[in-house]
């Protein structure tokens, strides 16, 4: 891969226009298509809700003090302690990663628009841009907005649930919405169905129609997947997998239990037959809503091979398979998409020769949730010219490089005596 200042730039730029789950255009885009069953004023809710950029809250009401003005998610969590404990464990609180701030770092402070392809899902409060701002022009000075907002917040409970100061969210548990004039902290919220509505979370997690595309199809492409499943025929929401009992965790890719939760794998004992080993390796998707996985970053890798007594694998032995929508880091080319979609059954074939020393057969599935990242992170490392964001590009690399694990495992002994 070259790495010339300018293939490095033309990579970065390309990154915050798509893999910010962005368009090349920073303002709103038009609504996925919406399910059969989703009610017209949804539509018209989330459309001023996710009117991009958001505009800046203004002055709080002049009857809120200061925990109820504050857009920092601390202070939300002052009341609702268990969302705000939840958060803190998601991925949303780490939107604004050391990937995404190295490559902020080399923009300039006034480029608003460069920032927005970015922030607008990954830290979307206009207070947060006026932030970055601030620390882009001033690299180094602690930033301490009386407000409490901050770009490296990430998406915060206000960049979902606060516009103009007035908060909104779902009904309650039962139902029922604040009555009228009810004395409530930050004057209560405004309620909306359209929190439960899988559209919500599409404004982040689908690229508009005529976005970026490979291969014929959208770049990011996680709702309409959903939405030509069953699960987006019986409507069964993002929010019902990835937000169980309202719990603000949406576990995903980077989550063993939760993937597994939603794949069934088996493994049937080895054959041994003329000096070969056969068997196979079955993997259903039986509770994901999308492609598995989706999106770009993420590569899941199957192994099936023989190994010694040591446990160690045999190399000449091992097959290798590649679950992913494998694309060039230019963004130019799908080479490959061998993703599993929903209620798909995958099965992969094994059938070699048998090793001499071989004493068990292994089935391997490793998960490397930010592939795609890592891969990009070391080219743009070797760019000299790349130089602000060095050492926040160096941490994400680190991370990247760590980010993966063992899915599952099985180990079947190969039977020498039905050796023929």
């Amino acid at each position: 891969m070259a790495s010339g200042n300018g293939v490095v730039k033309w990579i970065v730029t390309a990154l915050t226009l798509t893999l910010a789950a962005c368009g090349p255009d920073p303002r709103s885009p038009p609504l996925p298509s919406s399910p059969a069953t989703a009610p017209a004023d949804h539509e018209s809710f989330l459309k001023r809700h996710w009117a991009r950029p958001l505009a800046p809250q203004g002055a709080p009401p002049a009857g809120f003090g200061p925990q109820e003005a504050s857009l920092a998610p601390a202070a939300c969590g002052q009341c609702h302690a268990q969302q705000f404990e939840d958060w803190q464990t998601a991925l949303h609180s780490k939107a604004m990663g050391p990937g995404l701030v190295g490559q902020l770092q080399e923009m300039d402070a006034g480029a608003v628009d460069d920032h927005q392809a970015c922030l607008r899902c990954h830290a979307p409060l206009a207070e947060q841009q006026a932030d970055l701002q601030q620390t882009l022009a001033a690299p180094g000075a602690v930033s301490a907005r009386a407000d409490g907002a901050a770009f490296t917040h990430g998406l915060t409970c206000a960049g979902c649930h606060v516009r103009q100061n007035q908060r909104f969210g779902p009904a309650r548990r039962d139902g029922s919405s604040p009555a009228a004039g009810s004395a409530l902290p930050h004057a209560g919220w405004q309620v909306s169905a359209a929190f439960e509505d899988s559209r919500f979370c599409a404004a982040c997690h689908q690229f508009e129609p005529g976005g970026f595309t490979l291969n014929g199809k959208l770049l990011e492409n996680t709702y309409e997947e959903w939405r030509a499943s069953r699960y987006g025929r019986d409507n069964q929401s993002c929010q019902s997998c990835h937000m169980p009992d309202r719990r603000h965790l949406w576990r995903g890719i980077h989550d063993p239990e939760m993937v597994r939760s939603g794949l069934a794998i088996e493994f049937a004992a080895p054959s041994i037959a003329a000096g070969g080993v056969t068997a196979a390796l079955t993997i259903a998707s039986r509770g994901v809503g999308h492609a598995f996985p989706t999106y770009v970053t993420p590569q899941v890798i199957v192994e099936i091979g023989q190994a010694g007594e040591d446990g160690a694998l045999l190399a000449e032995t091992v097959e290798r398979h590649l679950i992913a929508r494998d694309v060039s880091l230019d963004l130019s080319e799908e080479r490959s998409d061998t993703r599993i979609l929903p209620d798909e059954v995958r099965r992969y074939a094994y059938d070699r020769p048998l090793a001499p020393n071989a004493a068990t057969l292994v089935a391997r599935i490793r998960v490397e949730p930010d592939a795609f990242y890592a891969e990009f992170y070391r080219a743009t490392l070797r760019d000299p010219d790349f130089s602000k964001g060095r050492e926040a590009l160096s941490a994400a690399l680190r991370q990247a490089e760590g980010s993966g694990y063992v899915l599952y495992e099985s180990r079947r002994e190969l039977n020498l005596s039905k050796d023929g």
